[in-house]
């Protein structure tokens, strides 16, 4: 592979040299003389320069025989920014390779859901990535293990299960080839006597700062579904039912450390990894703030707003299809509205907490528990209940995918088939559920306003505004939507 092809290695090297922060993520450098690969913020001594190579991800050093380095911790560093606000495909392949695609999937199934051919994907993998998907794939495994190893006092059966590993034996190969040493060899010592005797999983997530916690939780805490989620004292928790685990999550901030702090409270054995990459899509932890200022910054109309939301982030969702029926039930209503009727719904459809706490008291309910549920008495309208009970029932049977394997436009074609669920619909769940950040609802009220400076202009109009904010036109939407007087008018509240 000719890494000098995908990254300028004198940049590398300058920025190598600085420790500089902002491209953590971004490369990774490997030392010929060590064997060992590290981050840019790595703080062991800087190695000659004619001794460097500089790879664009974890995948690509491991598949040159790199080791990951102890100290600087690959695994903690934000994710690269693979398809540089570009490829598409790239990012959507990733978030399927978190949840699992290639784990016992083929990398043919894999480019299926895409939408492209293997040879395709393998491309695009070796030209953003630098390795192929099934490289990335079991990097990602092995980075996940090797977090959990180090950040978690699980059982190592349970840590090899959770990083997506098939078996013990393959767990115990793979670690043992990336660090030369065995898994236990690995854990750090326990604190003290105590330290097993919580079954919580402690974790952080990297970011790329800047990262606007204070407006992400803003936003969060006005659509938070009671007794499902909650948003207090700078921290969002909530209920999860997720691989036949049930719990609690809660996540807040430690800007020191570039990261957010993540709990996991739960019964059965927890599918780490899948829960990890649904809270980086809830809260948007891949975003590449330079890359987006680089597109929205000089425009008139977004510029400002930008500078005012330093670190935006898009507020994504735990789960795709509870955010689905958030958007059916806020169309039309205030954000007040929507939250009461997203309230009663769970009253009568979701399950109960065993030992709920701190106002977490349901979990959400499952495509099959709302498509047999009773919704009359809460308050919808015959035509709500029938949208309602009409994605539950696609979602329960397959025929509604919500996960990140089509195109944008793809996505949007699908969801409109649903009865109730029109274009601002499609794309307001592609843009939060899905993780597209280039969906964009033109037809919405407040971003009309937004953008005719108060007096709202045509949709099409929006839409050709719109083509110079691509592929980031949901950063787009989000600061319109966010000024504190549009947000009350628009119907994207939901």
């Amino acid at each position: 592979m000719a890494t000098e092809e995908l990254l300028e290695q004198d940049l590398c090297y300058r920025a190598l040299s600085g420790r500089d922060a902002r491209f953590d993520g971004r490369f990774f450098v490997c030392v010929k003389t060590t064997g060992i690969y590290c981050r840019p913020i790595c703080p062991a001594r800087t190695p000659k320069k004619e001794n460097c190579i500089f790879v664009p991800s974890a995948a690509a050093a491991q598949e040159l025989g790199y080791r990951s380095c102890l100290r600087c911790r690959p695994e903690t560093a934000p994710d690269t920014p693979a398809w540089a606000g570009t490829e598409a495909s790239v990012a959507r392949a990733l978030r399927l390779i978190d949840e699992g695609a290639l784990d016992e999937g083929s990398v043919e199934s894999l480019a299926a859901q895409l939408g492209i051919g293997v040879r395709q994907l393998h491309r695009l993998f070796v030209r953003h990535l630098g390795a192929s998907p099934h490289a990335v794939a079991s990097s990602r495994r092995l980075l996940a293990a090797k977090q959990l190893i180090t950040e978690t006092s699980l059982p190592l059966s349970e840590v090899a299960s959770a990083a997506g590993f098939q078996s013990l034996r393959r767990f115990n190969d793979a670690v043992r080839t990336a660090y030369g040493r065995s898994p236990s060899s690995l854990r750090r010592p326990s604190k003290g006597p105590d330290a097993r005797a919580s079954a919580a999983i402690s974790l952080r997530l990297g970011y790329r700062p800047p990262f606007d916690w204070e407006r992400v939780l803003a936003y969060l805490s006005g659509r938070a579904i009671p007794g499902v989620e909650k948003v207090e004292a700078e921290t969002y928790r909530r209920t999860y039912r997720l691989g036949g685990s049930t719990g609690i999550i809660e996540v807040s901030h430690a800007p020191e450390l570039r990261s957010l702090s993540v709990r996991i409270d739960g019964s059965g054995a927890a599918p780490v990894r899948q829960i990890v990459a649904r809270l980086r899509r809830l809260f948007d932890l891949s975003a590449d703030p330079a890359a987006i200022a680089v597109a929205l910054g000089d425009d008139p109309v977004l510029g400002p707003r930008l500078e005012r939301a330093r670190g935006l982030r898009i507020p994504g969702t735990f789960e795709p299809f509870e955010l689905a029926v958030r958007a059916v039930l806020g169309q039309q209503v205030s954000v007040k509205g929507a939250t009461t009727l997203a309230e009663r719904l769970v009253q009568r459809c979701g399950v109960p907490v065993a030992a709920g706490r701190e106002g977490l008291t349901h979990f959400f309910p499952t495509p099959e528990e709302l498509a047999r549920a009773e919704l009359s008495g809460i308050g919808l309208t015959g035509g709500r209940i029938h949208a309602l009970k009409s994605l539950a029932a696609a979602c329960a049977s397959g025929a509604c995918d919500l996960k990140p394997g089509l195109s944008l436009e793809d996505s949007v074609a699908r969801l409109v088939t649903l009865p109730g669920i029109g274009e601002w619909t499609a794309h307001y769940v592609a843009l939060r559920a899905l993780g597209e950040p280039d969906a964009f609802p033109a037809a919405d009220l407040g971003l009309r306003k937004a953008a005719g400076g108060g007096a709202p202009i045509e949709p099409r109009a929006l839409e050709r505004m719109a083509e110079a904010w691509r592929p980031w036109r949901g950063y787009a939407a989000l600061l319109l939507w966010t000024e504190p007087m549009l947000d009350r008018v628009s119907s994207a509240a939901a």
